[in-house]
């Protein structure tokens, strides 16, 4: 089982331009849109979270039931469920403004055990950020880890949540030790501002750096370096599409028996060109309609 670990929350995406535009709610966040295109893909996926008792969050859990997801990992609270609310670029791209003082998936506390069939543990976006339950998320990863878990981050930089750029800077260094696999895109590399060697030699055994329309890139421990270009495709917005990556990558490793730092380590050319062929696939297809709607697993089966 893959287990994802990170906020649910309501994006509310405008349906016109200007700023009194109105708004769909649309079910989000980047861990709940990765476990819910790891169920759509196929894998045996739970979802490690807190939400809300409102209607929203009972309408975040049936849509990780919907996709074959386990939410019996997700706490309960009675507090509200956080909101995003999205603007749409010219391009596609999205940017948010949050809504999360007093939000329920911010007060995660720390399980007391993980799924037995835990094989992959996945973090990620606000859950990293916004405190206490950053620091949960923190310490349920560095046990896992030490467990011998595999662990997947993908920071997945919201700046406009984030008050202090260096400490965060500094303490995404110091989980490095305790991540197996690093994925992020562009713009979160140019705003952390290290490298991929550099966050190499820090713990990962392998980087991979999405690049939107060009493509990906994966970095690994042995000097290697292998990209694919994107998939064209009419984009309608940008929205689940690095979280579809995340799930893409996690499932076809699962599948490949490769969830482990040594089984990473000692992938070829030829199998990362072929799992960032697959992730490449299935972010154009989530990017080709609106919202977070990533592929069943039969959109990609020639893949």
């Amino acid at each position: 089982m893959i287990v994802v670990a990170g906020e649910a929350l309501i994006d509310l995406v405008p349906q016109g331009t200007g700023a009194l535009a109105g708004l769909r709610p649309a079910l989000g966040g980047g861990p709940y849109n990765t476990a819910v295109a790891l169920g759509r893909l196929g894998s045996a996926t739970a979802f490690c979270s807190r939400a809300s008792r409102d209607a929203f969050g009972e309408a975040l859990l049936d849509g990780l039931r919907k996709a074959g997801v386990d939410v019996s990992a997700v706490q309960r609270g009675p507090e509200p469920t956080t909101l995003a609310v999205a603007t749409i670029d010219g391009n596609g791209s999205a940017a948010y403004s949050f809504y999360v003082d007093g939000t329920a998936d911010r007060l995660f506390t720390v399980p007391e055990g993980l799924p037995a069939a835990t094989r992959a543990l996945s973090f990620g976006t606000c859950s990293l950020v916004l405190e206490p339950g950053a620091s949960a998320y923190e310490k349920l990863m560095r046990a896992a880890a030490a467990q011998g878990v595999f662990t997947a981050l993908d920071p997945n930089i919201r700046a406009g949540l984030i008050p202090d750029a260096d400490a965060y800077r500094a303490r995404f260094l110091g989980w490095l030790p305790s991540v197996t696999l690093l994925k992020l895109s562009e713009d979160d590399a140019l705003w952390l501002g290290g490298t991929p060697h550099e966050w190499l030699a820090a713990g990962p055994s392998a980087v991979v750096v999405t690049r939107g329309g060009d493509g990906l890139t994966v970095y690994t421990r042995d000097g290697g370096e292998h990209s694919v270009p994107g998939e064209e495709v009419a984009v309608v917005d940008t929205i689940g599409a690095g979280d579809t990556v995340n799930a893409a990558l996690l499932h076809r490793l699962s599948t490949w028996n490769a969830l482990s730092a040594e089984a990473l380590a000692g992938l070829g050319a030829d199998a990362w060109t072929t799992l960032l062929r697959f992730a490449a696939r299935a972010a154009a297809i989530t990017c080709s309609r609106a919202g977070a709607e990533p592929p069943y697993a039969s959109e990609l089966d020639e893949l």
